[in-house]
C-alpha cells in the first residue's frame, strides 16, 4: 500500500519517519514537500538567527519515546538542556532525523514539488503535482500544517497589492526593505508580532511601533528554570471528566491563587485538553473562542525569557506601544496609509497614520477563505469539509478527514494544525508526535488487514479454480 505524506515540514518529516520506524524499511511511503523547506518546513526553514524556540530544548524531541532527542543529538549539557535555543537550529536537527530515518529505506520518496490537487480515483487517490506530473496512491496525509496568511479585513484593494502593506512579514525579503525611521502598524500581538519586533531591533528599525489586537495581549515568558510538575487536584479533574468549561475555569481560578506560579497550572492542564475539548458541545467551544482564547493562548504560547526581555526594553523605551481593539480601514493616502482603528470598549474610532502595515495574526486553520491552492482545490470539490467554527478540517476519531456531507473519506488523513477543530491542542511539538505515533500505528495495521484480505481473496479463487 502506497502512502503519500503531502507537505514535509515538521509534520510529514515525523510521520515519515515514524512509519518507516514501525513498518520498516520497504514501507512505501512518499513525502511531498517544497525544495526550500524540505524536511524543515517553513516555521524553522524560514525562520531567522534571531528567532527563537518557544520551548526549552529538552523537549524538543521529534519521537515520542525519545523526547530529549534534540538536546541529545547537540550533546547539550544539564543548562543547555534548559535554554531556547534558535529554531534554524531545530530546522536541522529535522532534517538530520528525517534523514536518519530514509537512509536505506527502499520504500521511500521524496517528491521536491508542490501538490496542487488531489481527486479520488478506484483504490485511492491521483495527486497532481505542480510540474504537471502526477501519481497514484491509496493512502494520502494532508501534512501541509498551518495555512498562508489572508488579506487583513479591513485592508483597501489597493493597498492589498502595495508594499506598504506585508502580508508575510518572511516572504522576498519583505520586512528587510522597511526604512529604519518608519513607522509601522502590526496587525496582531501574540508568537508572530514578537518575532517581527525581534527582527527590526536586531536591524536597529528607529520609527515608533504600534502593535494592535483585539485584546491587546503580549505572550507571556517561560521561567528561567521550570516548575515543579503540578498535581492537579479533585475538582479539577471532576470538571474535565464532566467537560463542563464553567466549572473548569472557575475552578482553574481558584487554584492559580495558591499555587507559587500560573504556569505550572496550564502546564498540568496540557495532558488532558484533547480529551476535554473532544467532549465539549459546539456552544461550549464557540464561548471559549469567543471570550477566553486570547487569554489562554497569551499564557499557553509562551515566549523565551529573553525574547519577553527585548519586548519589554522596546515598550519601555516607548517605540513599541501595544493597542487592544480592531483594525476597521486601512488605504492608501496621499504620502502613507490611513488606518481607521477603534479601540476595544469604545464607541468611536480614530484615523492613524503609518508607513507599512504588518499582518502578524499567526495561525491561519480557516479553510473556508484560504487560497492554499491543494486546500482551496479539495475544499472545492467537496472532498474536505470544515470544521463549523473555522479551525481547520472536519475529520474523525482516528484523523480520517470528512466530506463536505460529514462522510468519512476512506484513505484520507491529516496530521497537524488543520485539525484543532477536533483536538484543539495539536500545534506543539509533544501533541504532534504522540498523534503521528498512534497515525502510523493505524495505517500500517491497515496495511496488514488489506494485505492479508489480498492474501484470503487469491486463496479462495485458487480453491475455486
Amino acid at each position: 500500500m502506497q502512502i503519500t505524506l503531502i507537505g514535509a515540514g515538521f509534520c510529514g518529516s515525523i510521520l515519515a519517519a515514524e512509519l518507516l520506524r514501525q513498518g520498516g524499511p520497504e514501507t512505501r511511503v512518499t513525502l511531498v514537500g517544497q525544495p526550500e523547506t524540505f524536511g524543515r518546513g517553513v516555521a524553522y526553514g524560514g525562520a531567522r538567527p534571531e528567532h527563537l524556540l518557544n520551548v526549552r530544548a529538552k523537549d524538543l524531541g521529534a519521537d515520542v519515546q525519545a523526547p530529549t532527542g534534540f538536546a541529545d543529538a547537540l550533546a547539550l549539557g544539564e543548562r543547555g538542556r534548559l535554554d531556547f535555543l534558535p529554531r534554524l537550529a531545530y530546522g536541522e536537527y529535522l532534517q538530520s532525523h528525517l534523514q536518519q530515518a530514509t537512509d536505506g529505506a527502499s520504500g521511500f520518496a521524496r517528491i521536491e514539488e508542490e501538490a496542487i490537487a488531489v481527486d479520488r480515483v478506484s483504490g485511492g487517490f491521483r495527486v497532481l503535482l505542480a510540474n504537471g506530473e502526477d501519481f497514484f496512491s491509496e493512502v494520502v496525509v494532508l501534512t501541509v500544517g498551518a495555512l498562508p496568511p489572508q488579506r487583513l479585513a479591513g485592508v483597501g484593494p489597493r493597498l492589498a497589492v502595495d508594499p506598504r502593506y506585508i502580508g508575510w512579514p518572511w516572504q522576498d525579503g519583505a520586512i528587510d526593505r522597511i526604512p529604519p525611521g518608519a513607522r509601522l502598524l502590526i496587525v496582531g500581538t501574540g508568537l508572530t508580532m514578537a518575532d517581527v519586533a525581534l527582527t527590526l531591533r536586531q536591524r536597529d528599525h528607529r520609527g515608533p511601533i504600534t502593535a494592535l489586537s483585539r485584546h491587546g495581549l503580549l505572550p507571556q515568558a517561560h521561567l528561567e528554570v521550570p516548575g515543579v510538575p503540578l498535581e492537579l487536584p479533585p475538582g479539577v479533574h471532576q470538571a474535565l471528566r464532566d467537560h463542563d468549561l464553567r466549572t473548569l475555569v472557575r475552578t482553574l481560578r481558584q487554584l492559580s491563587t495558591v499555587v507559587d506560579d500560573w504556569r505550572r497550572v496550564v502546564d498540568a492542564l496540557r495532558p488532558h485538553l484533547q480529551p476535554f475539548w473532544r467532549g465539549l458541545d459546539m456552544s461550549a467551544r464557540a464561548r471559549f473562542l469567543r471570550h477566553l482564547r486570547s487569554h489562554w493562548e497569551a499564557m499557553r504560547h509562551r515566549v523565551a525569557p529573553a525574547v519577553a526581555n527585548q519586548l519589554q526594553a522596546l515598550k519601555q523605551s516607548g517605540q513599541l506601544r501595544v493597542l487592544s481593539g480592531r483594525l476597521l480601514r486601512a488605504r492608501l493616502g496621499v504620502h502613507d496609509v490611513e488606518t481607521l482603528i477603534r479601540p476595544r470598549s469604545a464607541e468611536s474610532a480614530w484615523v492613524g497614520h503609518f508607513d507599512v502595515v504588518i499582518r502578524a495574526t499567526g495561525l491561519d486553520t480557516d479553510i473556508e477563505r484560504s487560497s492554499h491552492p491543494l486546500v482551496a482545490t479539495l475544499r472545492d470539490s467537496g472532498l474536505l469539509g470544515a470544521d463549523p467554527l473555522g479551525l481547520g478540517v472536519d475529520a474523525d476519531r482516528h484523523l480520517q478527514l470528512r466530506d463536505r456531507f460529514g462522510t468519512p473519506v476512506t484513505g484520507l488523513y491529516c496530521l497537524g494544525p488543520l485539525l484543532r477543530g477536533q483536538l484543539w491542542e495539536i500545534t506543539a511539538v509533544p501533541e504532534l508526535r504522540a498523534a503521528a505515533r498512534t497515525l502510523a500505528t493505524r495505517l500500517l495495521s491497515q496495511q496488514v488487514r488489506a494485505a492479508l484480505g489480498a492474501s484470503s481473496g487469491g486463496a479462495a479463487l485458487r480453491v475455486a479454480g
